[in-house]
């Protein structure tokens, strides 16, 4: 659901009141102010939700707010792009391991899945270490794959709080000791995005619980 309301104190919790009366639990929310356009200096809110007994009264209650000027309802992301494979590392490996992703993540959504590839090139211990750190606060993430010739050091550290997560990391194979902390290291970063994308897949039958610890 999608809200555009005044950018002022209590609006948040006006819409919260509103949907908890409902009995709707809200699972995930994001909130911005417009710099341009129509609504600037207004906020816009996002989030999805359990919907309560009657969602239609809901979206006529939050309508009714004297601070909210629009509310649209929406599907949820998760029904149109599905998991995420995040892939984090170097240009040309992450361009190599975004090849085998997307191909292999094609194959399974036009039977019907739904798997999103995201990728950013990065270079400096410090900005990947932050990237990683935030892959467990991003919606949706299934997998992290680590494409680089060398990270270590504070990434290391990082892989570990993603896997405490629950999210499994992929390591290419190279420099550093990220590969000693990954779940699974892949030479080839063509097979490396195909190996995440089937762990992700509903339908195929690789595990990499399986292969845990293991190097290909």
């Amino acid at each position: 659901m999608r809200i555009i309301a005044e950018n002022r104190r209590g609006v948040l919790r006006d819409i919260a009141t509103v949907v908890a009366d409902h009995g709707a639990n809200i699972i995930m929310i994001n909130q911005e102010v417009f710099d341009s356009g129509p609504y600037t200096g207004m906020g816009e809110l996002y989030f999805e939700y359990e919907p309560g007994p009657n969602p239609e009264q809901l979206l006529a209650d939050l309508s009714a707010i004297d601070s909210v000027k629009d509310v649209k309802p929406f599907q949820p992301f998760g029904n149109i792009f599905g998991s995420r494979v995040i892939i984090i590392g170097g240009g040309a490996q992450v361009a190599q391991v975004a090849m085998g992703a997307v191909n292999e993540a094609d194959r399974h959504n036009i039977r019907g899945e739904r798997i999103s590839v995201d990728t950013i090139p990065l270079v400096g211990e410090r900005t990947l270490a932050l990237a990683v750190d935030a892959v467990s606060r991003l919606p949706r993430v299934s997998i992290l794959v680590l494409a680089g010739s060398i990270m270590g050091g504070e990434i290391s550290k990082a892989v570990d709080r993603v896997r405490e997560a629950g999210i499994p990391v992929i390591a290419l194979k190279m420099a550093g000791t990220v590969p000693a902390h990954a779940d699974l290291v892949v030479t080839d970063p063509t097979q490396a995005g195909v190996f995440a994308v089937v762990h992700v897949s509903s339908k195929a039958v690789f595990d990499i619980n399986r292969v845990r610890g293991r190097e290909f």
